[in-house]
């Protein structure tokens, strides 16, 4: 009988396909090339792709062309898509950069996953307050200092090098992989929505599922991550007097564009964050108790995370409250004036026209087009209060959608099995503050379940000075990356 017990064990390993994944070879190839990996993000960092400089442009081209030629060395079938021009404010226009598509297998047996990233990074100069050049990648304590190190070279990365593992260790891969991989992510994906409807029905019409890792940890412990929150950004104009006033001259006699625009924007939300615009706050989806319970169970120190930003006091001082107002509750933060002035010294000037750039963070189940409704009823009727001759005028220059994800699908089923496996701990299902666009898109056009599977660290510092990503994060993340495509093949097929 025990030879019996030994023999439907081997049956059951081999059955369920357990035995051929060679998990110990793949990730012990990565410790051996820890050095190999990082030099090619060193690669990649010292290129200064900064999407929203247009006299760096051509560092972004080569930019695509380095990933382009990198996922053709690592056997990728690889197409460069053009998706046109930009206008430029000044009515020229310049080429956007070509977005880069790889596949990876086509075994119609086997699941398709197609991994989103971008190769463009926030601007960076040493000056801003950097101890190391950003575009000199510099390894201090096992950190990797750099613009765009987490945010998301390293990711990108990470992702080619887990095909470059399974294709040097002669494995095949679990699953079909395709990549997208697009340069203008961080000034708002120029081009890549069209591309992505013009593509539904041929790149994306095998593809079972999409993953985002353009995202980081909430803290120590590893984390998937199941919502985005969406933004409407606008511009609040009052226009008065034909030109500029001095204000010994003149103050006084007029009601200026500043008080006005001041008053109402006092009027949009209360010292406690309390939204004061009518029917904001009716519309956004009741927190239940399942998923109170989840904020309860997240690994966050509210004590660190005041220290970090450097304030004795938060909004709200505990765990579940904190996290719920930072991810499916809206907001409102007011960013700047403009017209207003600003510059060093004194200046006595009333400003003749000055526009407010105000943002409010979108949840399930507000409508950014019902939202834009809202806030310029409320905005016309406070002003009208005021009584002012001068004229105000609402405009909406950005309307995106959040995205959410159900946290029990099998691909977060996958992601848990995965973090267990490479880091032996239960990851942490999280939501983000920002706004990430493109998973809107995807969701809507092409109806693929999405999954945002980070590697970065919650202190990587994404769009701040002193970017970094681990050794650790970047190496480790590499190999629940390969995990995962292991995990991701055993989903089934319905």
């Amino acid at each position: 009988a025990p030879q019996m017990n030994s023999i439907t064990l081997v049956c059951l390993l081999l059955c369920t396909g357990v035995s051929s994944f060679r998990f110990e070879e793949l990730t012990q190839y990565v410790n051996s090339h820890e050095e190999e990996f990082i030099e090619t993000l060193r690669q990649w960092i010292a290129v200064e792709s900064d999407s929203s400089d247009v006299t760096k442009r051509s560092d972004l081209h080569r930019m695509m062309d380095m990933t382009a030629e990198k996922l053709r060395l690592v056997g990728g079938s690889v197409e460069m898509v053009d998706v046109g021009m930009q206008a430029l404010p000044n009515g020229s226009s310049i080429a956007l950069p070509k977005v880069v598509t790889a596949r990876f297998g086509e075994d119609p047996s086997k699941r398709t996953v197609c991994v989103y990233g971008h190769v463009d990074v926030q601007p960076a100069k040493k000056e801003d307050g950097w101890a190391t050049d950003p575009y000199e990648l510099t390894d201090i304590d096992g950190n990797l200092y750099g613009r765009g190190a987490s945010d998301n070279k390293a990711p990108v990365l990470a992702w080619i090098h887990t095909v470059e593992v399974y294709k040097a260790l002669n494995i095949d891969l679990p699953v079909n992989v395709k990549f997208i991989i697009e340069g203008m992510e961080e000034t708002g994906s120029n081009g890549l929505d069209d591309m992505i409807v013009a593509q539904k029905d041929s790149f994306f019409s095998d593809v079972d599922y999409i993953i985002i890792s353009d995202c980081v940890w909430l803290s120590r412990r590893p984390a998937l991550t199941y919502g985005t929150r969406g933004n409407c950004y606008f511009f609040a104009e009052v226009e008065g007097p034909k030109k500029d006033l001095h204000s010994g001259v003149y103050g006084g006699t007029v009601m200026e564009p500043m008080t006005d625009l001041i008053g109402i924007l006092d009027k949009l939300i209360s010292p406690s964050g309390k939204i004061l615009i009518p029917g904001v706050r009716e519309a956004v989806a009741h927190l239940s108790d399942e998923e109170w319970k989840m904020y309860q169970d997240i690994e966050f120190d509210l004590e660190s995370y005041k220290s970090e930003i450097g304030l004795s006091q938060l909004m709200y001082s505990n765990k579940v409250d904190l996290l719920a107002h930072r991810w499916r509750h809206p907001t409102v933060s007011i960013h700047g004036i403009e017209g207003a002035f600003s510059s060093a010294g004194t200046k006595t000037v009333i400003p003749a026209k000055v526009i407010a750039k105000f943002s409010i963070r979108q949840v399930p189940n507000m409508d950014p087009a019902v939202v834009e409704k809202q806030v310029t009823d409320y905005l016309h009727s406070v002003f009208a209060k005021r009584k002012s001759p001068n004229k105000l005028s609402i405009t909406m220059v950005i309307g995106a959608k959040p995205w959410l994800a159900d946290p029990k699908h099998p691909l977060y089923e996958a992601g848990k099995a995965a973090v267990k496996r490479v880091f032996a701990v239960e990851p942490d299902l999280i939501r983000e503050g920002g706004t990430i666009p493109i998973a809107r898109t995807f969701q809507d056009v092409t109806g693929k379940s999405i999954i945002m599977l980070p590697i970065g660290g919650f202190d990587d510092g994404l769009h701040s000075q002193n970017e970094k990503i681990s050794r650790y994060n970047y190496m480790e993340g590499t190999k629940l990356f390969i995990a995962y495509l292991h995990e991701v093949s055993q989903i089934k097929k319905y």
